[in-house]
């Protein structure tokens, strides 16, 4: 990419187009004046590049080679407001609104002149703010056209931008990295992925990364010959293989030890493995969805994760919310918890109280937590028809009851003023 001094407060401005022509075109109408561009080649590299920095501008080119430019412009809109998206149609409007003579005249635009009149980018981007401060953090229902994904449950705005670019990118064999805190349901979204994909009827194959000691991660994931080593007394196809045609999940990647990372990336990169033991290469189809709660760009900068694994990996990169962002849906989820949970019908209500201790804890366990907070509630109702405050027992209270510790419960139960 060209480089330009940068002015100290320049412009970050990020151009999507798989065309050079239309990149150089916008380069050559904004570099003049000091702006800070870089490229990307695609939807998918743009969204991974808003996600790490500081950005004014995206120039997109309606003509993406992976996704909608109409879904990529309002998933911006929503998770980035400030962020100005302009669209760009064809490589002449790019000549004509970012053209590099720099002699200006009478009739003739300045260089970059036309980048806000390129489309109604800022408009758009403006109303899709306005529409977004009177609706709030949280949404009453979900949006026209917006469904939950399958075995999800929740309709706020952050869950609803899950729901989409989820949609969005499930037809696809596109790589996603589905990061977020743990128990905010990344699992379900990559089982979602994979329903909602053409590879639906074939396996879905899970490892988790951090579950399986790193001397074994290895033949567990790429399989070993018989005889390969000690014990290995007939040939294993791996979970890689088992994947032929249908998805790998590859579950807390970010504790995957580095010395197996290149091994991985070559696997993205080529589709082709090597069992331990074998030099057989064996092509694999498998489309590879990833999930971790670490930081893997912090990891990058401490040398703990591969650069480029980490870029391979996040292709198309999904963040669900924790659920003290979203109280909006801590309702729902109470009673779908509710009813997976009586095996026999009438399902007890929730009582006000309830719901609204409910909406004020901070769920560090996040959806999960809030799922066995519920599940003990029932229990401790013993059929009643209302499940009432006293039946609730947060992580600090259970602890307490299990330790036999009278006083602590006590105490907690009072603080809420039982």
């Amino acid at each position: 990419m060209t480089s330009s001094p940068i002015l100290p407060d320049a412009e970050h401005i990020l151009v999507a187009s798989p065309s050079a022509v239309v990149r150089q075109r916008v380069l050559d109408g904004l570099i003049p004046k000091g702006q800070r561009v870089e490229q990307a080649s695609g939807g998918a590299e743009a969204l991974v590049r808003l996600e790490n920095g500081l950005w004014q501008r995206l120039v997109l080119d309606r003509r993406l080679p992976d996704l909608d430019a109409e879904e990529v412009r309002q998933t911006v809109n929503t998770r980035y407001p400030e962020i100005e998206v302009v669209l760009v149609d064809d490589e002449d409007q790019a000549n004509r609104g970012f053209g590099s003579s720099p002699e200006t005249g009478a009739g003739r635009s300045e260089p970059g002149s036309d980048l806000l009149t390129a489309s109604d980018g800022k408009s758009e981007r403006d109303n899709s703010r306005d529409q977004n401060s009177r609706s709030g953090e949280e949404s009453c229902q979900l949006s026209p056209g917006v469904t939950a994904l399958p075995g999800m449950v929740g309709d706020s705005a952050a869950m609803q931008t899950v729901y989409r670019l989820a949609k969005l990118v499930s037809p696809r064999d596109t790589t996603v990295l589905i990061t977020g805190p743990t128990g905010s349901g990344k699992e379900l979204v990559a089982r979602a992925l994979h329903d909602l994909s053409p590879r639906a009827a074939r396996t879905f194959a899970v490892v988790n990364c951090a579950a399986i000691p790193e001397t074994l991660l290895e033949a567990e994931l790429f399989g070993y010959s018989r005889g390969a080593f000690t014990g290995a007394q007939q040939s294993y196809a791996g979970r890689i293989q088992a994947a032929h045609q249908g998805t790998l999940f590859l579950d807390e990647i970010g504790e995957m030890p580095l010395s197996l990372q290149p091994k991985l990336l070559r696997f993205l990169e080529q589709k082709e493995l090597q069992r331990l033991g074998s030099s057989q290469v064996v092509r694999v189809d498998a489309r590879v969805v990833a999930a971790t709660n670490r930081d893997l760009v912090t990891l990058v900068r401490q040398g703990k994760f591969r650069e480029d694994l980490y870029y391979r990996l996040a292709a198309f990169p999904l963040w669900i919310p924790p659920l003290a962002e979203r109280p909006g849906d801590v309702a729902q989820l109470a009673t779908h918890f509710l009813q997976q949970f009586c095996a026999q019908p009438p399902m007890p209500e929730l009582s006000e109280e309830v719901l609204a201790l409910l909406r004020m804890q901070s769920w560090p366990g996040n959806v999960r937590e809030l799922q066995n907070v519920l599940e003990r509630a029932l229990i401790l109702a013993e059929g009643e028809p209302v499940v009432r405050p006293v039946h609730l027992l947060f992580h600090e209270e259970c602890m307490a009851v299990t330790r036999k510790d009278d006083r602590a419960s006590s105490s907690g139960f009072a603080m809420r003023g039982f």
